[in-house]
């Protein structure tokens, strides 16, 4: 199974990076996690005909500006987006003129807090965000891949990390700024795993007004590997494998 990080900047594109979206090629199909720039170069690594599954985190814009890019690429299987409960008055206001084209061959579902069978085992977790953010934990090929979208730490934080095989975090600040905005630095994410039993730690979603070169990413896993040593700092077009 791996995994593909098309976009890690947050905010908006820059040299360092596009803004989110994580791709995972599993044997059950494609997930995809946020839509954001980085999702234009989908078509790179979509080659075979299975299922195609995007899951939204939230609908701020560096989370959904590629869905402006979607009609121009076109999979025969379609993709199923998956939004939290009561956010599809959002996604149907987006993609919409005069926003983008309405023409993206996508079924969409709303799903509750909870665990489901889509049918691969996904569990749906509201996170700590100035504006609500849903959390992800799949299950592919016996392991759990959790991605946090744009949170803080709280309660939700320690049940969407437990246990996991991986934790895809976001990391936007370098150092604590207004904890109302619900954002981390590269410790908090870095306890946070230590504390849940997570195996790997994946930082990405990187504010670009902070994060201004790839080198403060890498003092930002150095500094989270002080506490959880298996912490990687993304880049765009990094491929994992678990």
């Amino acid at each position: 199974m791996k995994i593909i990080f098309l976009g890690t900047n947050g905010w908006y594109t820059t040299r360092t990076g596009n803004t989110p979206c994580v791709l995972i090629d599993s044997k059950e199909g494609y997930i995809v996690f946020d839509a954001g720039n980085g999702i234009y170069k989908l078509d790179q690594y979509i080659t075979e005909q299975k299922p195609i599954s995007l899951f939204i985190s939230h609908f701020h814009i560096d989370h959904v500006s590629g869905f402006h890019s979607l009609d121009k690429v076109i999979f025969p299987q379609g993709i199923d987006v998956y939004l939290g409960k009561g956010r599809l008055k959002d996604f149907e206001t987006l993609i919409n003129p005069p926003f983008t084209s309405p023409k993206i061959n996508a079924r969409v579902h709303e799903l509750e807090d909870g665990k489901h069978n889509i049918p691969f085992p996904v569990e749906v977790i509201e996170q700590f965000h100035t504006y609500r953010d849903h959390g992800y934990r799949v299950t592919l090929e016996g392991k759990t891949i959790a991605y946090s979208g744009d949170t803080g730490i709280s309660d939700a934080s320690k049940l969407l990390a437990a246990n996991v095989d991986l934790l895809i975090h976001e990391c936007s600040w370098i150092e604590i700024e207004n904890p109302k905005w619900g954002h981390v630095i590269p410790t908090e994410a870095a306890t946070l795993a230590k504390e849940a039993g997570v195996k790997k730690l994946i930082l990405t979603h990187f504010d670009a007004s902070k994060y201004i070169s790839l080198d403060l990413r890498k003092e930002a896993e150095r500094k989270a590997q002080e506490i959880f040593p298996n912490t990687i700092a993304a880049t765009d077009d990094l491929i994992i494998e678990i």
